[in-house]
C-alpha cells in the first residue's frame, strides 16, 4: 500500500493546500522520510523519484513545504501529547488534586520564609556587630521586595494565562508566553541591576539607614544586585513549573536555595570572616544554584512546556496581558514597602523605638502566618485556570468553594491561636520583656480579623487564575493605598487616648472593608466568568 499517491501533481496540491488531510491521511513517518531524503540533497528540492519504503513518487516538492508539514505534525502530536498528560487536572478529583499540588506549594513557601530568617540569625549572631549588622540588612528589605515584585509582575501573570491556553489545547501560545516571560524577566533583571548599583545609597539612606549602618547595607546590596537575575529567574519562572502542576519540582527550587544558603551562609560570614557581605554571596550562590535547577528543567524533556528559541521574541499581544495580570501581586508587594514606611514613621511619633520594634515583628508574624493561604491559592491555580481554559464550568466552581473552605478554616484557627497565645509568635522574635509585652497587646490588635482573611486571598488568587487582571489590580489598590495607608494616619487622630494602638488598628479595620469590598465584586464577577463558559459550550 502506498502511502502519498503516485500522481504527483495530486501529492504536491495535498502538501500545498491542505496540511490537516496530509496528516491524518498520510502520517508521520512518510514525511519525516521526505525530510530524510531532503538532507541528503544539495538542492532545495527533490526531483522526480520514489521512496523505497513508502512508494512516494515527488515532483518539484519544495524543501519549506516538506519541512512544513512536517512541523505541522510534530506540533499536532505534541498537543496531543500535553493533553493527554495534563488531563488529570480536569479529571482527578478536585479535593485530592488540590492536595497534591497545595501541599508542595506551602511547603515551598514555608521554606523561603525559613530562608530569610536564617539569613537573619546567622547576620545577628557576628561577633561584635550583629545588630547594627542586621539593623543594615533589615534596611534593605524593601529593596529586595521591590526585586521580588517586579518577579511577580511577570511570572504570577504569565503562568495563570499559560494554564488557561493549555487548558484550550493552545500549546504554541502557552510556550510563546514562557518564553516572552523568560526575554522580559531577562531585561527587568539588567535593568534592576543598574538601579541598584547606581543609587542603592540613596535608596538606603530614604529608608531608615543611619550612618552607623548605611555601611553593612550598601555592603550586602552590592553583592545582592549581581544576583538579580538568579532571583528574578528563579522566583518569575517557578511559577510556570508550579503551573503545570509539577507542584514538587517547585517546591525543590526552593529547597535547593534555602539548603545551599543554610550552608554557605557560616561558611561566608564566619568561615572567610566576610560578615554581611558574606551573607549576601551566600545568598546570591544560593539562588543561582536555584536558577540552574529551574532553567534545566524547563529547557529539559520532562516539562510540558519548553523553552525554546522561537518563543523568546517580545511580543505585545503575549507579554502585555501577563504584565496586566501579574500587576495586582506587583502593587501588593510593591505596597508593602510603602506602607512599613508609613507605619514605622507614625509609630516611631507616637510610640517610639518599642513601638516600631513591635511593628517588625507584626509584619513578620502576618507575613509567616499568610504563607499557607497564599500556597493554597497557588496550588488551586493551575486547576481553575485548565478548568476554565477547557470550559468545565463545574470543576472551576468546586475547585473555588473547596478553596475558601481550606482557607478560611486555616484563618479561624490561626486567629483563635494567636488570640489565646500571642506571647508564641512574639517570644519568636526577641526575649527582650519591654518588648515582648507590648508586642502581645500589638499582636492582637493587628490580628484581630485575621479569621476573614482566607475570603480575601482566596478571591483574589482565583481572579488571577481566571485571568482577570483588572478586577485583580482593583482589589489590591483599594486594600492597600485607599484603606491601609489614610487609616495609619486617621485613625490616631479619631482615638487620641491611645495613638499608638490606634495605627495598630489600621490593619483590621481594613481588612472588615476590603474583604467586604472584595466578595462584593466577585460575587458578580464569578457569576459572569461561568457564564462566559456555559455561553461558549452551548454555542
Amino acid at each position: 500500500m502506498k502511502i502519498f499517491p503516485n500522481n504527483p501533481f495530486i501529492l504536491k496540491k495535498s502538501l500545498q493546500t491542505n496540511w490537516c488531510c496530509a496528516i491524518i491521511i498520510n502520517g508521520y513517518a512518510a514525511v519525516a522520510e521526505l525530510a530524510d531524503a531532503l538532507d541528503s540533497k544539495s538542492s532545495g528540492a527533490i526531483r522526480a523519484g520514489s521512496s523505497p519504503a513508502s512508494g512516494i513518487r515527488i515532483k518539484d516538492l519544495t524543501e519549506k513545504s516538506v519541512r512544513s508539514l512536517l512541523y505541522t505534525i510534530k506540533k499536532h502530536e505534541r498537543n496531543k501529547k500535553m493533553e493527554k498528560d495534563k488531563s488529570f487536572l480536569g479529571t482527578k478529583p478536585v479535593g485530592k488534586l488540590l492536595l497534591q499540588l497545595a501541599l508542595p506549594t506551602v511547603a515551598a513557601q514555608l521554606i523561603n520564609m525559613l530562608y530569610n530568617i536564617v539569613d537573619r540569625i546567622y547576620i545577628g549572631h557576628i561577633p561584635g556587630e550583629g545588630a547594627l549588622a542586621l539593623t543594615g540588612v533589615g534596611v534593605c528589605m524593601p529593596l529586595i521586595m521591590v526585586v521580588s515584585a517586579f518577579a511577580a509582575l511577570v511570572g504570577n501573570g504569565g503562568a495563570p494565562r499559560a494554564s488557561i491556553f493549555m487548558g484550550k489545547n493552545d500549546t504554541s501560545k502557552a510556550e510563546q508566553t514562557l518564553g516572552n516571560c523568560f526575554t522580559m524577566q531577562i531585561i527587568i533583571s539588567l535593568i534592576l541591576t543598574v538601579i541598584l548599583f547606581l543609587g542603592n545609597r540613596s535608596f538606603l539612606l530614604a529608608f531608615g539607614a543611619s550612618a552607623n549602618t548605611i555601611d553593612y547595607a550598601v555592603g550586602y546590596m552590592n553583592i545582592y544586585a549581581v544576583g538579580t537575575i538568579f532571583v528574578q529567574l528563579t522566583l518569575g519562572m517557578n511559577n510556570f513549573i508550579t503551573a503545570q502542576g509539577f507542584a514538587k519540582t517547585g517546591m525543590l527550587s526552593v529547597l535547593i536555595g534555602a539548603v545551599s544558603n543554610i550552608i554557605l551562609d557560616p561558611v561566608f560570614i564566619f568561615g572567610f570572616h566576610m560578615g554581611v557581605r558574606g551573607a549576601a554571596l551566600a545568598t546570591v550562590i544560593s539562588q543561582a544554584f536555584s536558577c540552574i535547577w529551574v532553567l534545566s528543567f524547563l529547557f529539559g524533556k520532562k516539562t510540558f512546556l519548553k523553552l525554546r528559541k522561537s518563543t523568546m521574541k517580545l511580543k505585545a499581544d503575549i507579554i502585555l496581558p501577563c504584565m496586566a495580570l501579574g500587576s495586582s501581586l506587583f502593587v501588593m508587594q510593591l505596597s508593602e514597602s510603602i506602607i512599613s514606611v508609613c507605619y514605622n514613621s507614625s509609630l516611631l511619633k507616637y510610640g517610639g523605638d518599642v513601638a516600631v520594634g513591635a511593628m517588625t515583628i507584626l509584619t513578620s508574624v502576618m507575613q509567616f502566618a499568610m504563607l499557607p493561604l497564599q500556597g493554597l491559592g497557588q496550588g488551586a491555580q493551575p486547576i481553575i485556570s485548565y478548568n476554565y481554559g477547557a470550559r468545565n464550568e463545574k470543576r472551576v466552581r468546586s475547585t473555588f468553594k473547596l478553596l475558601v473552605k481550606t482557607s478560611v478554616s486555616y484563618s479561624v484557627i490561626l486567629w483563635l491561636i494567636i488570640m489565646i497565645f500571642p506571647q508564641i509568635f512574639a517570644g519568636m522574635f526577641t526575649s527582650d520583656s519591654t518588648l515582648l509585652a507590648f508586642t502581645k497587646t500589638a499582636l492582637r490588635i493587628y490580628m484581630a480579623v485575621v479569621f476573614i482573611f482566607g475570603i480575601q486571598i482566596a478571591c483574589q488568587m482565583t481572579f488571577i487564575s481566571l485571568g482577570r487582571a483588572k478586577d485583580s489590580i482593583i482589589v489590591a489598590i483599594v486594600r492597600k493605598f485607599i484603606l491601609v495607608i489614610p487609616l495609619i494616619y486617621i485613625l490616631p487622630n479619631i482615638f487620641r487616648a491611645d495613638r499608638t494602638n490606634a495605627v495598630y488598628m489600621a490593619e483590621p479595620v481594613a481588612d472588615i472593608l476590603a474583604v467586604t469590598f472584595t466578595a462584593i465584586l466577585f460575587f458578580f464577577e464569578f457569576r459572569k466568568a461561568l457564564a462566559e463558559i456555559s455561553g461558549s459550550r452551548k454555542l
